[in-house]
């Protein structure tokens, strides 16, 4: 039995998965045969020569990560609800990874609506009168007072602990002040991975259930850096997805905006009359010189050697130059650690992984209402990005470790 399908909506669902003809045709199970090969009965059908069954469009819905309801509408739509795309240069990033990133960013999104949903349904919900309550106009100054008031952090104390018990503090206030704060880099297998050239955030400004998105491939102490960027997104009141830092001057409004959250990000964790003075002894075109410098900076105030090269480019104490050839270093560095830690990750307890993906907010808000008998495990797993089997046994670890997990983060700094 073959289905209605409108041959425009085959092509914009492959097209927005980042697939190509072939590579759909092999995942959906068409096969060759002496007529035509799989790929061009996919082009028959992209073209209404032909209509896909019903099984090939469970397939397709599979494959291309769209509920099956997709298919039946009567052309694609104009505009996703997935906001601004700041990122500079989204066009060098390819189909097929601009593809798993707007599956990821509609996943997100239909976790967020359900969990704002759920909000909405609690007798004392609140709205969030820190969304959308800075304007670019009033400066970064008074972003970062903003910001830093709403998390109860005061910039310029003195820090203990590395770059990882900072994020974790940041991302325990900025959950105690209502922001689901998730660390996803694929789709629930590393066949899906988005690596951190394609995207490093993703915020949603929502006034009852605001989320910020950290990309799970970049660097880990890049990670508090990305959250406070994302979190000046929210206060700024907008919805989108953002890139790599990129140096150059802005030409566009949203490379201004990018700018702007990335010196708010810059101020907040690295004050500029706090650093300063460690910065001064080394020329501005003396590589060297500037990497003990950032080292050292970065240990005291537990951030990124990279973040800390970024804020002395842009108070201009190293060159362009130097500043390119410190990334690159950093860059290098950390591709090599990465296979390390992925490694690590396999031998520690899955919970244990996902619970610090998912953070405390979102599986704090599943459990309550799991236990309650408000919310299906069904429902549950698509809020929690795993397996309705997966959803007990991540509770009952949740349950056991909730303690403990608040109780580091609090402390972490």
């Amino acid at each position: 039995m073959t289905i209605d399908v409108k041959p425009a909506i085959l092509v914009w669902t492959r097209e927005t998965a980042g697939l190509s003809v072939e590579d759909a045709a092999s995942k959906i199970g068409l096969t060759t045969s002496a007529k035509s090969s799989a790929a061009e009965k996919l082009e028959a059908m992209e073209r209404g020569e032909k209509q896909p069954t019903r099984g090939q469009l469970n397939s397709m819905a599979k494959v291309y990560r769209r509920p099956l309801l997709t298919f039946y509408l009567q052309e694609p739509p104009r505009v996703g609800p997935y906001g601004t795309d700041f990122r500079q240069t989204p066009e060098k990033r390819g189909a097929k990874a601009n593809g798993l990133l707007n599956a990821l960013l509609r996943d997100v999104r239909a976790r967020q609506e359900t969990v704002r949903d759920i909000l909405e349904e609690e007798d004392d919900y609140r709205q969030l009168a820190f969304v959308g309550s800075v304007r670019i106009e009033q400066g970064v100054a008074n972003a970062v007072h903003a910001i830093s008031t709403t998390l109860g952090f005061d910039p310029t104390a003195i820090r203990t602990g590395n770059a990882d018990a900072l994020f974790k503090r940041l991302r325990a206030a900025a959950e105690e002040a209502g922001v689901f704060v998730l660390v996803l880099g694929d789709l629930g297998n590393h066949h899906s991975t988005v690596d951190a050239s394609v995207f490093r955030g993703f915020a949603i400004a929502d006034d009852v259930a605001p989320f910020v998105v950290i990309n799970a491939k970049d660097a880990k102490p890049a990670r508090s850096f990305t959250l406070i960027h994302e979190l000046a997104h929210v206060f700024l009141g907008q919805t989108g997805v953002s890139g790599t830092v990129t140096t150059g001057d802005p030409t566009t409004h949203t490379a201004r905006i990018e700018r702007f959250c990335n010196d708010v990000a810059g101020e907040l964790l690295l004050p500029g009359d706090g650093f300063r003075a460690m910065s001064a002894d080394f020329s501005a075109d003396d590589a060297s010189a500037a990497q003990i410098a950032i080292e050292a900076i970065a240990a005291r105030w537990s951030v990124s050697e990279p973040m800390v090269a970024y804020r002395l480019h842009r108070i201009g104490r190293v060159t362009s130059d130097v500043y390119d050839e410190l990334r690159a270093i950093y860059h290098v560095r950390w591709q090599t650690k990465v296979a390390k830690d992925n490694e690590g990750e396999r031998e520690i307890n899955q919970h244990v992984v996902k619970q610090s993906y998912l953070g405390n907010a979102l599986l704090g808000l599943v459990h309550r209402y799991v236990r309650d008998h408000t919310l299906s495990h069904t429902k549950a797993a698509a809020l929690l990005g795993s397996r309705p089997a997966s959803v007990e046994p991540l509770l009952r670890h949740f349950e056991s470790n909730r303690g403990r997990f608040v109780a580091a983060n609090r402390a972490a700094v």
